[in-house]
């Protein structure tokens, strides 16, 4: 896990800020959420982990006071769980979508449908396998916060979004450029 993430507000500068999400897979699920007692007191749970236990007590109130989001896997439809996502966007501060390699780009998919269909106002983070070479993409699709693969440069990440000033297609961030 990364101290520090990239976030790119939409209207705003890309920079390095403070993670203070841990991204907790629900593998070694013993009933709950790991305890966040210590170090980190946000987590990010696996959508799949949240719908079977969303209407518990406990979960409802640690996310009413922020500390809880989630993650789609590559393969989540969320367009099949529309009604929980659109619930969820008054508990989560935080989704994120999950690149499991970096050759798989559904997630890309996942951060256009959350911006455009369910009109997500919230950081949108792009997690797991997340190299520089996804950044602009990201950035164009909807993603505003990405959390770098460790092996990555980040004050060379940063460069990446210096590289075009000219864009010809339309995005979630901006309108493409026309000659005047």
């Amino acid at each position: 896990m990364n101290q520090k993430i990239i976030y790119y507000p939409k209207d705003g500068k890309p920079n390095l800020i403070a993670n203070e999400w841990q991204v907790w897979d629900g593998e070694r699920d013993e009933g709950g959420i790991p305890d966040l007692e210590h170090g980190f007191h946000k987590v990010l749970v696996p959508f799949h982990w949240w719908i079977t236990r969303y209407k518990n007590a406990d979960i409802i109130e640690r996310a009413n006071k922020g500390e809880i989001g989630v993650w789609f896997a590559a393969d989540d439809d969320i367009l099949k769980h529309s009604e929980i996502i659109e619930e969820g966007k008054s508990f989560w501060p935080v989704i994120g979508a999950h690149f499991p390699i970096f050759r798989d780009g559904r997630s890309f998919s996942t951060a256009a449908l959350l911006r455009d269909r369910f009109e997500w106002q919230g950081e949108v983070r792009a997690i797991g396998d997340v190299l520089i070479d996804q950044l602009l993409q990201g950035a164009r699709v909807g993603f505003d916060a990405f959390e770098l693969r460790p092996d990555q440069n980040l004050d060379i990440a940063l460069k990446q979004f210096d590289l075009f000033s000219v864009v010809t297609q339309n995005s979630w961030r901006d309108q493409r450029a026309t000659i005047a």
